[in-house]
């Protein structure tokens, strides 16, 4: 059993499971203070509520490509592929913006939830649904953006990253119970820089794949009606993405072992083209730096200087 197509799902649950069990983690700790712990049914039920609505919307959204994909209209190609990239640039976006802003927003993570549940107590009549409210907007968002990965990797089947993604929860939940119940030391700082890395990684990769679907599409299109043709402005195998830099699939097959591991947290890639690779670098130079700027990697290198 190929476990790879598990491991970037795993990552990215893994961390944002995690962010989604501190706010859990704090409201708790907030009611329990507060002695208002009859409340807690209402944080319960807003992660059962987050976790089951992020089910119903991947189930929709990979029934959507099922469907596309099972057509037998002659522009299915096209559309599965356009889907599959537009899923890609949307987790993309996502992902990139959730990796940059809650690094940004992290300090102040415990106060501004805080504040929320105090406000929420303050108003006995709706504490239960402000509560709720809190909860399943935190685990919704974080499964939101889970879902449409998964989705955007619809061609490496469901059941390897939906594995990951009960791992990477199950072990964010033990993480949370271990930090908040049995009050073990977590260096919780250096575990989302570390994840903030991988997660970097792995959508770099996820770029190169939406870039390899466009091609695709284009070039599906321009066989079908060849009046597009003159939208291929490279030689074949390639459409669009430019010259072929190196095809390294008798040397180090990506989807054999160690290669797949590559792919799976570098975006190795067995064949690469040029609009690939730049795409790539320009991806790691642009978000990578903006991700070491909220980390704050440049202030403490000027200072030090």
């Amino acid at each position: 059993m190929d476990i790879s197509a598990a491991l970037p799902t795993f990552v990215i649950t893994l961390r944002e499971g995690f962010e989604a069990a501190l706010v859990v983690g704090i409201v708790l700790a907030c009611l329990y203070k507060a002695e208002q712990s009859q409340l807690k049914t209402w944080v319960y039920g807003g992660v059962a509520a987050g976790v089951a609505a992020s089910v119903i919307v991947g189930w929709g959204l990979w029934g959507l490509l099922s469907g596309v994909a099972s057509g037998e209209g002659l522009y299915t190609p096209v559309y599965k592929q356009i889907l599959e990239g537009g899923f890609g640039i949307v987790a993309i976006a996502m992902l990139s913006w959730m990796l940059i802003w809650m690094t940004r927003q992290a300090k102040s993570l415990k106060s501004e939830v805080e504040g929320t549940i105090q406000k929420a107590l303050d108003s006995t009549e709706s504490a239960g649904w402000a509560v709720f409210s809190l909860i399943f907007i935190a685990v919704l968002r974080e499964g939101f953006e889970t879902v449409i990965f998964i989705v955007a990797q619809f061609q490496s089947g469901w059941l390897m990253p939906s594995l990951g993604a009960v791992s990477g929860l199950s072990v964010a939940t033990i993480m949370g119970i271990l930090l908040f119940a049995l009050g073990v030391r977590i260096n919780i700082k250096a575990f989302f820089q570390i994840m903030g890395v991988f997660l970097l990684l792995i959508i770099a990769g996820l770029v190169m794949g939406v870039l390899k679907h466009i091609d695709a599409g284009i070039a599906v299109l321009a066989q079908i009606q060849p009046q597009y043709q003159a939208l291929c402005i490279s030689p074949a195998p390639s459409c669009v993405l430019g010259i072929q830099l190196w095809d390294w699939s008798n040397f180090l097959p990506d989807k054999k072992f160690p290669g797949i591991v590559l792919k799976t947290f570098f975006g190795y890639r067995q064949t690469l083209y040029l609009a690939q690779a730049i795409a790539y670098i320009l991806f790691i130079a642009s978000v990578g730096g903006l991700y070491l700027g909220s980390l704050g990697f440049f202030s403490d290198s000027k200072s030090s200087s």
